[in-house]
């Protein structure tokens, strides 16, 4: 089992290099991608913490979203998808450790980046992404609803995800995947949870 507070840059940016990210689907997950394809907002201001390859950001420039920004905090990953995207002024890629950042946002997706975290941070990512939000804001995506030996990926489950929003968020839906990606099939909970 990795230790929790070894979970820091350097240990993401080796996972990156070394491509031993087993959770990344290669693809957007189809639920989230069915999500981006109902906004009419194109100019909605979108955050993606610990995004990863950015499969998320890809599907949505393809679909003509114009106000998007990644954050990481893998140098290695980071530098690559600078790279990936430096003609593109859509796009705006943060080296930077999710809960220092500063920003407001109208939709932040989340992708295996709670799962990701050390759980003890559980609470201060809850505080944190209410702040990134603007009023009537959400964040919207996927949770893991099934427990894992070790972590990461930590898991969890519905109530204990009940408990911990229902504080700072309502939460508008909140259910198991019905169009989960094969491998995920009935263990992923869809969330679209909302600042009033």
């Amino acid at each position: 089992m990795t230790n929790a507070r070894s979970l820091d840059a350097n240990y993401w940016s080796l996972k990156y290099q070394s491509k031993t990210t087993q959770w990344d689907l290669g693809e957007v997950s189809p639920p989230i991608k069915q999500y981006i394809n109902q906004l009419t907002n194109k100019d909605c201001r979108i955050l993606i913490p610990g995004c990863g390859n950015a499969h998320e950001a890809a599907y949505l420039l393809e679909q003509g979203f114009t106000n998007i920004t990644l954050i990481d905090i893998a140098a290695s990953l980071v530098q690559s998808l600078k790279e990936k995207y430096k003609h593109d002024a859509r796009i705006q890629i943060v080296l930077d450790d999710f809960f220092l950042h500063q920003g407001q946002y109208d939709l932040i997706i989340e992708q295996t980046f709670f799962c990701a975290i050390d759980p003890a941070l559980r609470t201060n990512y809850v505080n944190k992404m209410s702040k990134l939000l603007a009023p009537k804001g959400k964040l919207v995506g996927l949770l893991f609803n099934r427990s894992f030996e070790g972590g990461p990926p930590f898991g969890g489950n519905k109530a204990a995800y009940i408990n911990l929003f229902s504080s700072k968020f309502t939460l508008r839906t909140f259910e198991t995947c019905y169009n989960s990606f094969k491998k995920r099939q009935d263990s992923e909970l869809f969330m679209i949870f909302v600042i009033e």
